[in-house]
């Protein structure tokens, strides 16, 4: 995914007051839940690479519980 892709997915989330105050995390492929710790910009350092920078996020176990997840809206 790309950072102007992600722009625009988080655009048409903060048109809601809801939405935009929804806790942010990740969830794995085994259905772990974690929490964001911090994003990052970083430089590629090896030449001929598509893509020069990277935009990474760094993850926590989840620090509070918020239970199981009833739907997706």
């Amino acid at each position: 995914m790309k950072t102007k892709e992600l722009q625009q997915i988080l655009d048409k989330f903060l048109e809601s007051e809801t939405a935009g105050n929804a806790r942010v995390q990740i969830c794995s492929p085994h259905g772990d839940f974690y929490d964001i710790k911090g994003i990052q910009l970083l430089e590629n350092k090896i030449f001929g690479v598509r893509e020069t920078h990277r935009l990474v996020i760094t993850i926590q176990p989840e620090t509070w519980h918020m239970g199981k997840v009833l739907r997706k809206l």
